[in-house]
């Protein structure tokens, strides 16, 4: 009985330590999450399943586009040598989404992106859809669950292959043309000298795009250095895509930033990003979201009251539960430019991805 009371107060304390901290909160989204349904956004049956993104289709449905690779893998690094995006369409915002068509499968290791599709983003303008998307490859046999480790080949060749790419389709259905050539590369003695990764567009007024993205460098011992943010801009879609910050990352603490998994959109006051705290630099939390605002999208600065999520989440039951990991933030907008609803790539276990039994895609619907 006592170990019942103990527990039931924990869990009360939980509720009202999360509730508190949302209504003291002044962070734009984070006071406004509402609580989140236990029916993920999306999930399929043998795979493991992360990050996504979601565009109103001329047939009224919503189309989701998002990561999966197969559990016959570990999850990290399955994704970086197996992952596909799918397409998966809903009839309302919040889903569940049902599994239409395997958008970007493997098409070869001689092509940049012919072995993993990664990191969707997708943009609809002037009847077109694009994808923006992170590719892979490596030159090997497929491996084994037990092969695949980080110091493996396969993860070593892969992680290092890491380039942000596009692919145009007149349709959400597809089929997509995917170009031959990366958008945006590797660049010597910068700070993506090693890989580019984790890119979010926002497609701006008169076609042109702004596009925070993740690099990381090449350093003297050999190896890579911390993840970092930049920004990119390209007078289309199609590019050409120039960094903006090529000296410095973005979002630097006295030398160090670590962060990865941006989300960025843009009003009338300007630029806005959120991102993961992967060393709870900015927020106190160890993978909780920051948010940062910006004029002209090369000079940012954090908000006062950071934190735009966490990991502890509240369900529609009440229940308060820390996710093992909470990742890929996207944010849906309505017509008139409003936040709706907050989707992320989540997983059950204690933390850490080889703690986890599965992996879904969540949505939080805002206030």
């Amino acid at each position: 009985m006592c170990t019942l009371v103990s527990t039931s107060i924990v869990f009360a304390q939980k509720i009202d330590n999360l509730v508190a901290l949302k209504q003291q909160s002044k962070n734009e989204l984070f006071h406004k999450l509402k609580k989140a349904p236990h029916t993920p956004a999306f999930e399929s049956e043998g795979y493991w399943v992360w990050g996504s993104s979601v565009v109103k289709g001329e047939d009224g449905k919503y189309h989701m586009f998002v990561s999966r690779f197969p559990k016959s893998l570990p999850f990290h690094p399955g994704w970086m040598v197996a992952s596909e995006i799918v397409h998966a369409i809903s009839d309302t915002p919040q889903g569940p989404y049902r599994f239409s068509d395997v958008a970007l499968p493997a098409r070869g290791a001689q092509y940049w992106d012919g072995r993993s599709t990664h990191n969707p983003r997708i943009l609809k303008y002037k009847g077109k859809y694009y994808l923006i998307y992170m590719g892979s490859t490596h030159p090997f046999a497929e491996p084994t669950y037990a092969e695949l480790t980080l110091s493996s080949p396969w993860c070593t060749v892969g992680r290092a292959n890491k380039r942000i790419g596009l692919a145009v389709s007149d349709s959400p259905y597809g089929p997509w043309k995917r170009f031959d050539e990366p958008i945006l590369k590797t660049k010597p003695n910068t700070f993506y000298s090693f890989l580019t990764s984790n890119p979010s567009p926002v497609l701006q007024e008169d076609g042109s795009v702004m596009m925070i993205f993740k690099g990381r460098a090449y350093t003297p011992n050999g190896k890579h250095s911390d993840m970092s943010l930049g920004i990119a801009y390209a007078p289309s879609i199609e590019g050409p895509y120039t960094v903006l910050n090529n000296d410095q990352p973005i979002f630097q603490v006295d030398g160090q930033g670590e962060a990865e998994d941006p989300f960025l959109w843009k009003d009338k006051r300007g630029y806005h990003a959120i991102f993961k705290d992967h060393v709870a630099k900015f927020t106190g939390e160890r993978g909780g979201g920051v948010m940062a605002h910006s004029k002209d999208g090369i000079h940012w600065t954090v908000d006062k009251d950071p934190k735009a999520y966490s990991l502890t989440v509240e369900w529609e039951d009440g229940k308060v539960e820390k996710q093992g990991q909470l990742e890929r933030p996207f944010l849906l907008f309505d017509e008139n430019g409003k936040m709706t609803h907050a989707f992320f790539a989540t997983m059950d276990g204690p933390g850490g991805f080889e703690n986890a039994n599965k992996s879904w895609n969540m949505v939080i619907p805002i206030q």
